[in-house]
């Protein structure tokens, strides 16, 4: 199960980062009230708390990246919240002005601010009208930790990358060791079953009693999971899969393995 615990672990650097961003958010959004109140304390908690400050990582930033991972962790764990937690930050196509209730994250990056009046000296919105939508983030976010505790909690896909781990240890042991054909069919079943796995999460079916790769990954594409990058990249690890898999009178190259063995691992970690 060491999955399950890389998930926590990671899980736990998610939370303890998204309430980083959220205390420079605020503090971003409201300097002045803060700055007032410091100026009411002692020299020396003063210094304390603009030190604790200064350590923050800046919201522009480290925003980015802590999104990211969210969002994969959120699509392995918690598919069915994933349309809201990315809502957040996306501005809704089609908007034709910007007020407080589609005002959103991407907004907050780039520090959006809508006034009016002959001067624009009135603000309509501004950078804090995105605080409330990065609280809902992490307060999704940390729904994970509660699905983790929950008896409810369906491990069975943890499972599934912990065998698929295994599988591709043993498929880069044969590749070391110069047996190309059979390293090329290890992984090549890894991605099979995986891409089987994502069709079924997606509720895609086949009447093809044996599906391949390629038909798993044309279903993929038509359903948009995957892009067209994507449906490239997976139809030639099935290419190289199927070069091990078949004897011809040429030999899958080890460099052609590398790539099928490395590909399997991305596949399985990236596509959901």
């Amino acid at each position: 199960m060491k999955n399950l615990e890389k998930y926590k672990k990671d899980l736990e650097q998610l939370l303890e980062t998204g309430k980083q961003l959220h205390r420079r958010m605020e503090w971003e959004c409201n300097q002045e009230q803060y700055e007032e109140a410091l100026a009411k304390e002692k020299p020396e908690i003063r210094e304390v708390i603009r030190k604790s400050i200064e350590k923050l990582p800046h919201f522009t930033e480290g925003y980015q990246s802590w999104y990211s991972e969210a969002k994969t962790l959120i699509r392995q764990l918690l598919p069915d919240r994933l349309d809201d937690f990315v809502g957040y930050y996306e501005k809704p196509k089609g908007r034709k002005a910007v007020d407080y209730e589609n005002y959103h994250i991407s907004d907050y990056l780039l520090r959006l601010t809508i006034t009016r009046g002959g001067l624009g000296t009135e603000e309509v919105v501004g950078p804090s009208a995105a605080i409330p939508r990065f609280q809902q983030q992490l307060a999704i976010v940390s729904a994970i930790r509660r699905r983790f505790e929950s008896s409810l909690f369906d491990i069975r896909q943890i499972v599934q990358a912990d065998l698929f781990d295994s599988e591709l240890e043993a498929a880069k042991a044969l590749l070391k060791n110069g047996f190309l054909r059979a390293a090329g069919v290890v992984a090549g079943v890894v991605v099979e079953k995986h891409l089987s796995d994502v069709c079924n999460n997606h509720l895609l079916k086949t009447r093809k009693k044996r599906p391949t790769i390629a038909d798993y990954n044309e279903m993929l594409k038509r359903a948009d999971v995957i892009d067209v990058p994507q449906w490239r990249f997976i139809q030639l690890l099935g290419d190289i899969r199927n070069r091990c898999g078949h004897k011809r009178d040429e030999e899958p190259k080890k460099e052609q393995v590398s790539d099928l063995v490395d590909g399997a691992e991305r596949v399985t970690k990236t596509l959901f």
